[in-house]
């Protein structure tokens, strides 16, 4: 029995292709990455989120093989769809930073194409119906609440990596305030030097 669910769960694993990257988005930059769907009506999941930079939001498209657009959106900080692709083929998944003057964006992203359909589990000699699929609705229970699991790390991931950031910001801000702070203090007093000595001269000339 535990070959057999071991082997059910192989196969399971074996239907799903998934890929998670990185990418340093530059500014007026687009970039475009392709996944290859083999077959008609596989579910396709899609994730994002900005790590670092800017106002932590950017353009995004995801467009079907005939050039169709199946989902958009402006200035998004994060996102988690889940599709059904209509045809099979290359999907395009883009990336837009051309609002961005200056700002580097860091994006994690994932995506993954998964067959719809179930597979079937070999069931043990003598196994009811009935408990072969209480077995296959326990594994399929036990793959949602790790994808949730999954889901609410990437979150907080985001979370940690967006206030980190924002600390580093306050940061420089902060040292740059100090050092033009510093620097306007030098001039004032040098100004102000400057004043004295120009009065006292003037008063030494009109007493001459």
């Amino acid at each position: 029995m535990r070959l057999s669910l071991l082997a059910g769960l192989a196969s399971l694993a074996s239907s799903v292709t998934a890929t998670a990257l990185t990418y340093q988005l530059q500014a007026h930059e687009t970039a475009c990455f392709h996944a290859d769907v083999e077959e008609a009506n596989a579910k396709v999941a899609f994730y994002f989120a900005v790590q670092s930079g800017g106002s932590f939001d950017l353009d995004y498209s995801v467009t079907a093989p005939g050039g169709k657009v199946v989902m958009d959106g402006t200035k998004e900080r994060q996102g988690d769809f889940v599709f059904t692709a209509q045809s099979s083929g290359e999907y395009t998944f883009c990336f837009n930073n051309e609002m961005s003057t200056f700002a580097e964006k860091l994006v994690d992203f994932e995506i993954s194409v998964e067959n719809e359909q179930r597979t079937q589990l070999p069931s043990r000699q003598g196994a009811t119906p009935e408990q072969t699929t209480s077995l296959e609705e326990s594994i399929y229970k036990l793959s949602a609440q790790l994808s949730t699991i999954s889901r609410t790390q990437k979150y907080f991931r985001t979370r940690e990596n967006r206030n980190f950031s924002t600390v580093r910001s306050t940061e420089r801000r902060i040292f740059n305030f100090s050092v033009i702070e510093g620097l306007m203090m030098v001039s004032m007093a040098g100004l102000q030097v400057f004043v004295v000595r120009f009065f006292f001269q003037g008063a030494r000339k009109g007493y001459v």
